[in-house]
């Protein structure tokens, strides 16, 4: 049959990126407690493509991805982008792929079990002999301000917060040990079930550890910093957003640490 793709281009336009973009998978990753978790993931797949290719060959992405779908660790992710780069004949591969992650998280007095989810992105690049990954996580928290402690004769606001971090993979390491990190940074961590002696428990703890945006994002900073993992990460980012309960409009603070590079 005719190959379109393998065709000559004469207009000399080299494109950067070329693939599949948004394809919905079901996969499977690392689960601390019970070795593997099923999950679903939004994917998308590229390879540069020279000026002198027409086009690439779209089902070969789909092809590779769907031998992988089963053990897409963190380094085994990049040994896919590779064999995706040697087939396409490429001289660099690209790959996202985004995907909830469900952990247990019992109540912190009835210990009532519940799911809690949360929101995690696999970002890596391949090269002839170059690699690099990122991982990033989500992370949803309680933060009170401490201003509105301080000034009012009772209470304080509270709102629910969304901290990312973005981390330069150099070893490896559990994605749920970095969110209970995250969550101790904050004023509570947040639960998909709770009964009244629980919501108690929450409500004054957050209360008794109020914490700025600011003040999030510097926590995280350290307890990065502090990490234990064989190898210290090279490069992160840090970011918070509250969604403030008195305010039209997010509060907000970022910062990273090292060189990416």
């Amino acid at each position: 049959m005719i190959d379109i793709q393998n065709e000559m281009d004469t207009r000399e336009v080299p494109l950067q990126k070329v693939g599949v973009k948004g394809v919905k998978y079901p996969v499977t990753v690392l689960d601390k407690n019970n070795k593997t978790q099923a999950t679903t993931a939004s994917v998308d797949l590229f390879v540069n493509l020279p000026q002198h290719f027409k086009g690439t060959h779209m089902s070969r992405f789909i092809e590779i991805f769907h031998k992988h779908r089963e053990n897409l660790t963190m380094n085994h992710f990049l040994e896919m982008l590779e064999e995706m780069r040697v087939r396409l004949e490429a001289q660099k591969a690209f790959g996202e792929m985004r995907f909830p992650i469900f952990i247990e998280k019992k109540a912190p007095v009835s210990g009532m079990p519940g799911i809690m989810s949360y929101n995690c992105e696999y970002e890596g690049a391949v090269w002839d002999g170059g690699r690099q990954f990122f991982v990033s996580i989500e992370v949803p928290v309680t933060t009170v301000c401490p201003c509105s402690k301080a000034i009012s004769e009772y209470g304080a606001h509270n709102q629910r917060g969304i901290v990312v971090v973005k981390l330069l993979y150099s070893d490896f390491f559990w994605i749920e040990d970095v969110i209970e990190m995250i969550e101790s940074c904050a004023s509570n961590g947040l639960y998909s079930l709770l009964k009244r002696k629980d919501e108690k428990f929450v409500t004054e703890h957050a209360y008794e550890n109020p914490r700025f945006v600011e003040d999030v994002v510097r926590e995280v900073y350290l307890g990065l910093k502090n990490f234990k993992v064989a190898k210290p990460f090279k490069w992160f980012s840090v970011e918070c957003t509250n969604a403030e309960s008195i305010h039209n409009h997010d509060a907000y603070a970022y910062t990273e640490f090292g060189e990416k590079e």
